[in-house]
Formats: structure tokens, sequence, C-alpha cells
């Protein structure tokens, strides 16, 4: 299961995520990225409440990233010790801006 908490102040969109990020969730995240990056020039994902996240996950956050290139930033925020180890192995520890 995966909830969703989005927040925007001017051109800052904020997605706290809490739960799994998984095969059966992420096309539900890619749904609400792509709607809400209109206007957008910062994403931050806060995955204080994240546990888990697969390669599916993975998927939506290099697109979400792909996007956001061309229009602004984006930044991961307090990220947990497996998800950023599956983040180092993976090689996204390199691509995303990670901050803990």
């Amino acid at each position: 299961m995966l909830n969703i908490n989005k927040t925007q102040k001017d051109s800052t969109l904020t997605l706290a995520l809490e739960g799994r990020l998984d095969t059966v969730t992420s096309p539900e995240l890619d749904e609400v990225v792509k709607e809400a990056l209109d206007g957008v020039t910062e994403l931050v994902f806060d995955f204080t409440e994240l546990q888990y996240i697969s390669s599916a996950g993975l998927r939506v956050l290099l697109s979400a990233q792909k996007k956001m290139a061309k229009q602004g930033s984006m930044k991961i925020l307090h990220v947990n010790e497996t998800i950023m180890e599956i983040f180092e192995v993976t090689g996204f520890s390199e691509i995303l801006t990670i901050e803990q």
C-alpha cells in the first residue's frame, strides 16, 4: 500500500510517500507525477515514511527526474538505510539528488 501526500507551495511540489513503492503502487505515483508537474520548477520527494522501493518505483523516479531536468530540479529527502542501499547498488545515488 502507498499513501501519497501532495503539497504545493508556489512552484514547489512536495510528494510525501508512505508505505511501499512497488509494482502494484508505482503506476499510481507515475500518474500523480504526470498530472501534477505543470508549472512546477522544484519537485521534492519526502521518503520519511517510505519503507520499500522496487525497480518499478525506480523507473517512476527516473521518469520524473528526466522531466524535471527540462523544467527545474528534483530532490529526494529523508531516505532510510534500506532504500539508500538500493539507490547505491543501482547507481541511482549518482543520478538523483538525495538529501538526508
